[in-house]
């Protein structure tokens, strides 16, 4: 990767959001929150009254978090339908397109050309590499893999990762930047489909179809296997480090010296399931018998009300 001089992050004052689904949404009231210039760019008929309520919604849960600052309000939000319009005179755009190779191929040639050189732009791709996706750019050296953990205004990872033409600058500018709104940056050494934290949630989930195929629980019993056990410890730690307490004084060299065996035998027989339309069809059952009467938005809620809970006691 290439290394060019750069401001700092204390200088990205104006940001532009650009697509306005949940995840540019949501990344709007945190970059607002923090008292930013935000203009948020999308096309749809109604992007910009559901970007609205939906900052709006976030507000009270950012207000709790203690991220508003001062002076700081929702209807700062400036929405610009306009492209070129939205992304003039901004230091730093965080992009939220849809999740194709050849849509983000072409949005960036289009952004590249309209931008000021300074100005980073950091994608949300949940999974896309982005030395695929600079490749038409003039100025590559300024885009970086941003992506964030749905909802980017409560969940603080953010995974960090530069294509093969992005400066070294404009990753630790991004990471610094990150920082200063309250995120947890984490830097990916190598692109890889999917970064870090979806190919581990992939990993998973892949596991618990597999044990849903072989009607080992139901899908509500399985889910209840995570968020009532492990699922609890990686809130605090993550699987190394709790390994590593599960050593006791021994640490991780102790775990391993005596359960390494067994867990081997695990992994050899993990799934690989066919999720074929019938185990589709299963699957979304079972959810749907979990979830019970609860719609979607009332599982929204009180995900979003235990996960501030939750983040207000880890940051006490």
């Amino acid at each position: 990767m290439s290394s060019t001089a750069t401001p700092s992050s204390l200088d990205i004052r104006r940001v532009a959001v650009v697509g306005a689904g949940t995840i540019g949404a949501s990344w709007a009231a945190l970059f607002l929150a923090h008292g930013l210039e935000v203009v948020v760019s999308d096309p749809g008929a109604h992007a910009e009254g559901q970007t609205r309520a939906r900052v709006q919604a976030a507000w009270p849960v950012l207000t709790e978090l203690g991220h508003v600052q001062p002076g700081a309000s929702p209807d700062a939000l400036r929405f610009e339908p306009d492209l070129e319009a939205a992304l003039a005179g901004v230091d730093f755009v965080q992009e939220n397109a849809p999740e194709r190779e050849d849509f983000k191929i072409d949005l960036f040639e289009r952004m590249d050309a309209i931008l000021p050189p300074h100005a980073i732009v950091a994608s949300s791709s949940s999974g896309l590499i982005m030395s695929r996706l600079q490749s038409r750019c003039r100025h590559a050296e300024r885009f970086v893999i941003g992506h964030p953990f749905n909802p980017p205004h409560l969940i603080p990872l953010v995974e960090v990762v530069g294509g093969s033409q992005t400066s070294a600058a404009t990753i630790d500018r991004s990471i610094a930047f990150y920082r200063s709104m309250g995120k947890h940056p984490i830097r990916l050494n190598k692109e890889v489909p999917g970064h870090i934290a979806n190919r581990l949630q992939a990993a998973l989930w892949r596991e618990a179809i597999h044990l849903a195929a072989e009607n080992v629980a139901t899908v509500a019993d399985i889910d209840a296997a995570v968020s009532q056990g492990p699922g609890l410890r990686w809130a605090l730690f993550g699987p190394h480090m709790t390994f590593n307490l599960g050593g006791g004084e021994g640490g991780l060299a102790h775990f391993m010296h005596h359960l390494l065996g067994p867990v081997q035998t695990w992994w050899d027989d993990l799934g690989a399931p066919d999720v074929t339309p019938e185990l589709q069809r299963r699957l979304i059952e079972g959810v749907n018998a979990e979830a019970g009467h609860r719609s979607i938005a009332d599982l929204v809620e009180a995900r979003d009300s235990q996960l501030t809970a939750l983040l207000k006691t880890l940051h006490r």
